[in-house]
């Protein structure tokens, strides 16, 4: 993507909720905002961007892109949060935004030097981290190339005069991939004021949003708003979904209640980035990759990814899910039919032994989905002194249910369909669904 086509390109570029701006505008202040950064940013500077989405952080993370930096979008969470990640990341400089302007920050820590943003600030280019959270909950930091990310996009024959909302956050690799897409072919971006179900439909019927890319869990709590049905959703072309399993169920409501919006499943990671996808169809959870710049395969049911462009490795710290050759190991268990279309199964850490025996929690969810009254159903693994591990279910079920009865409803359909070590040995019984802030199940 070549930056100057932004001032070429016609029509708003960015909605906010109070304010709109040109691409002309926005060309113009990410050409701003590279000559101020030329008094305040020096070579190999860590810099930290203290911001969701808005008109300012999306020119400071271009204008920063032409420099020779590492960039570290960081949305606000917790101060404990960000300071862990701006110390695992090496930040050098803080960037935050007040009344819409800009605060530069220098960080007084000396730290040792990176060999993976080396590697990037060597060639004079700019670097992308992201956050991966490990097992025990401390970050692990990855370093993209953003330079060659930047140019993996091509400048299309002609704008694309589509209308995409910004729902992904800042710091997510989908949420990146999905600005880039936008600016690159000219389409307009509206920037959420909050990411509440209600108020995203109706900012849906009120902007004629036509694209929306987002989690099953987010359009679960979509369906499960008590008006659903009086918003007019009809301007919605297509719905991408990813970030997690979309339970069958789930897609066959969704295409019930919006039938002529298309929905298409994504696949990435952060360590590996975007890949171009194609569902078998808007009602299937079968893709296929038809990225030219990724190799992938299958062993042992675990999807593998190659690409130039993928992060080596994370920083400062090993991993064993790098291969010596470079394949990145997703943990996401697939399925391949006979026409190569992959479909998510589940993850292989989430895999429950009961005394030697696996369970596939896709197993237990998919009988348990199948009665009228279940809204979601979320299958996980506790500790047990004499299986070693036990089968467990959180049900999400509609108002109005005796949680008692719907108790027994739920352990008969498991025994008549499920073998006897794969049936629930405890069963939560919820009307709410409970999510993270990045809108993906909560157990």
């Amino acid at each position: 993507m070549n930056l100057n086509q932004l001032h070429h390109y016609s029509g708003l570029s960015i909605i906010e909720e109070n304010n709109t701006y040109t691409y002309p505008e926005l060309g113009d202040q990410i050409s701003k905002v590279t000559d101020e950064l030329k008094n305040s940013i020096i070579p190999n500077d860590v810099v930290s961007v203290q911001s969701d989405y808005s008109f300012e952080s999306i020119s400071m993370l271009l204008a920063l892109s032409q420099f020779p930096c590492i960039i570290v979008p960081i949305v606000p969470t917790t101060d404990t949060e960000i300071q862990n990640k701006q110390k695992a990341a090496k930040v050098t400089k803080i960037i935050s935004f007040e009344n819409k302007k800009t605060v530069v920050t220098s960080v007084n820590e000396v730290f040792d030097r990176v060999e993976q943003y080396d590697e990037i600030l060597d060639k004079n280019q700019s670097g992308l981290v992201l956050f991966s959270s490990g097992t025990t909950g401390a970050p692990k930091v990855m370093v993209h190339n953003f330079s060659e990310i930047i140019s993996e996009f091509k400048e299309p024959k002609k704008q694309k005069n589509l209308n995409f909302i910004l729902f992904l956050l800042f710091d997510h690799i989908g949420g990146i991939n999905t600005l880039l897409g936008c600016l690159n072919n000219g389409s307009q971006i509206t920037i959420p004021a909050n990411r509440n179900p209600e108020y995203i439909m109706q900012l849906i019927q009120d902007k004629k949003i036509q694209v929306l890319p987002t989690s099953p869990t987010f359009l679960n709590l979509m369906l499960m708003t008590e008006d659903f049905d009086k918003y007019d959703l009809s301007s919605l072309k297509m719905i991408t979904y990813g970030t997690e399993r979309m339970p069958q169920h789930l897609l066959d409501k969704l295409k019930n209640k919006i039938p002529s919006t298309k929905f298409l499943q994504t696949f990435g990671t952060s360590e590996t980035g975007i890949l171009k996808t194609e569902s078998k169809s808007s009602t299937s959870l079968f893709f296929k990759i038809v990225d030219p710049n990724y190799q992938f395969k299958v062993v042992d049911e675990q999807l593998y990814l190659l690409s130039k462009n993928q992060v080596s490795g994370y920083v400062n710290q090993e991993s064993s899910q790098f291969t010596k050759e470079g394949w990145f190991a997703t943990g996401d268990l697939v399925e391949v039919d006979e026409d190569g279309y992959l479909k998510i199964v589940g993850r292989i850490n989430k895999v429950i032994n009961v005394g030697g025996l696996k369970v596939l929690p896709k197993e237990v969810e998919d009988v348990i989905n199948l009665i009228p009254e279940v809204i979601d159903t979320t299958v996980f693994a506790k500790d047990n002194a004499i299986t070693g591990q036990m089968v467990c279910a959180k049900v999400v079920i509609t108002e109005g249910n005796d949680e008692k009865e719907m108790k027994k409803l739920i352990l008969q359909k498991c025994r008549e369909e499920l073998d006897r070590y794969k049936v629930p040995s405890k069963l939560i019984i919820t009307h709410s669904l409970d999510v993270t802030a990045r809108f993906k199940k909560e157990i």
